[in-house]
């Protein structure tokens, strides 16, 4: 029994030590998602609105941070959003997108809901700015953490009224 216990823990704690904490204890998640093929999408930022990260990747290594914290990443991102109210009626809907560039890459956090089939969509576009290629990487449903709408009114990241899809 004692083997079985040891192993046990010892099993826990390499599965503990290979998976990544994508929201470090100074940070609150802003905004995330696990994706339909398993990787995870998180918005996060210090407590203390010290900066804003992105990060993506497999449960077992992030893929992609940005930008290092010691930057002044709040310039780096942008929020736009539309909404329009009225329900079905009225084809309402509640965009939201948070947006920025790392190299030859833009990137498009997307939420978004369309009242008239009643559809909630999210992912991230990364446009390839040199071929204007762009994959689409959907959201899992209900997978969905936090919200992007807190942008509108914390003024936390410069709202651009260009919206992008």
């Amino acid at each position: 029994m004692k083997k079985i216990v040891f192993l046990f823990f010892i099993t826990i704690s390499i599965n503990f030590a290979s998976s990544q904490n994508y929201v470090l204890q100074n940070e609150i998640l802003v905004f995330g998602f696990e994706t339909q093929n398993g990787k995870k999408m998180v918005l996060a930022k210090d407590k203390n609105d010290a900066y804003i990260i992105y990060r993506f990747g497999t449960k077992n290594k992030i893929e992609l941070e940005f930008p290092s914290k010691n930057e002044d990443s709040w310039k780096k991102f942008e929020y736009s959003f539309y909404l329009r109210g009225g329900g079905i009626e009225n084809e309402g809907m509640d965009l939201n997108y948070v947006k920025f560039s790392n190299g030859e890459y833009k990137y498009l956090i997307y939420d978004t809901y369309y009242s008239i089939n009643n559809e909630k969509l999210l992912g991230i576009k990364i446009t390839n700015l040199k071929s204007g290629e762009i994959t689409d990487i959907v959201g899992k449903k209900g997978t969905r953490k936090g919200t992007l709408i807190d942008f509108r009114f914390n003024k936390l990241l410069k709202i651009n009224d260009e919206i992008e899809e």
